[in-house]
C-alpha cells in the first residue's frame, strides 16, 4: 500500500513512548489506521489533533501490516479547541466517525461532509450556523451505513435540538451499541452545551 492524500485525522492513540496510532479519513481509502513515529513529540503534537486536516504519506509492505504514516499539517482545528462548544462538537464528530466507520472502505460523501462540518463548526459565528450541518452529517452517516434515516431537520435552534434528541436513539442503537467506550457521553455533553444557548 502506498497512499499520498489529504486526510482528516479523526483519532490518535498513544503507542509506546513517543508514537501514536492515528486514524485518518481519506477520500479514496476511507479510514486508515497508521503508525506515526514521534506523534507525541514536540513537533508533531500540534499536528496529531482530531479534526486537523493533514497531508498523509501512508505506506505498508503488505495488507496485513499496520502502515506507517508521515503527516504534515494542512489545516489546524487547534485554535478552536479552547472554546467549549466547538471543542465538544469537533470531539463528537470525530469520535462518532471513528467508532462507526469500518477501515479501508471508501466513503467519499462522508469524507467531504465531515470536512465541511468541521469547517462550519470552526468558522460559523455561532452554533446556530452549524447545528443543522451536524444533524445532516449524523443522518448521512446512518444512511451510508445502511440505516436510512429521515430527511435533514430544519427550523430554528429549538426544533433542531428536538431533532438531535430523536436522533440519539438510532445512533446509539445502530452505530454505537457494541462499542466499549461510552461515545454517546460526548454527544450528551454537546447537547447540554447547546441547550444553554437555546
Amino acid at each position: 500500500m502506498h497512499l499520498r492524500a489529504p486526510a482528516i485525522l479523526i483519532a490518535a492513540r498513544p503507542h509506546g513512548e513517543t508514537a501514536v496510532i492515528a486514524r485518518l479519513l481519506t477520500e479514496a481509502e476511507g479510514v486508515v489506521a497508521a503508525y506515526v513515529a514521534g506523534g507525541r513529540g514536540r513537533q508533531l503534537r500540534p499536528v496529531v489533533i482530531p479534526g486537523n486536516v493533514v497531508d498523509a504519506d501512508i505506506r505498508s509492505k503488505s495488507d496485513t501490516q499496520l502502515p506507517f504514516a508521515r503527516i504534515e499539517l494542512v489545516e489546524s482545528r487547534g485554535p478552536f479547541l479552547t472554546e467549549p462548544l466547538p471543542a465538544a462538537a469537533i470531539g463528537w464528530a470525530c469520535a462518532l466517525t471513528t467508532a462507526a466507520l469500518p477501515e479501508r472502505q471508501e466513503f467519499p460523501a462522508l469524507h467531504d461532509a465531515l470536512g465541511a462540518l468541521l469547517t462550519a463548526i470552526c468558522h460559523a459565528p455561532s452554533a446556530r450556523g452549524w447545528v443543522g450541518a451536524l444533524l445532516a452529517y449524523e443522518i448521512l452517516l446512518l444512511r451510508e451505513l445502511g440505516y436510512g434515516e429521515g430527511v435533514k431537520p430544519a427550523g430554528e435552534l429549538p426544533q433542531l435540538l428536538e431533532a438531535m434528541d430523536r436522533l440519539a436513539v438510532p445512533l446509539d442503537r445502530y452505530l454505537l451499541a457494541e462499542r466499549r467506550a461510552d461515545i454517546m457521553a460526548a454527544r450528551q455533553r454537546l447537547r447540554q452545551l447547546l441547550g444553554r444557548i437555546a
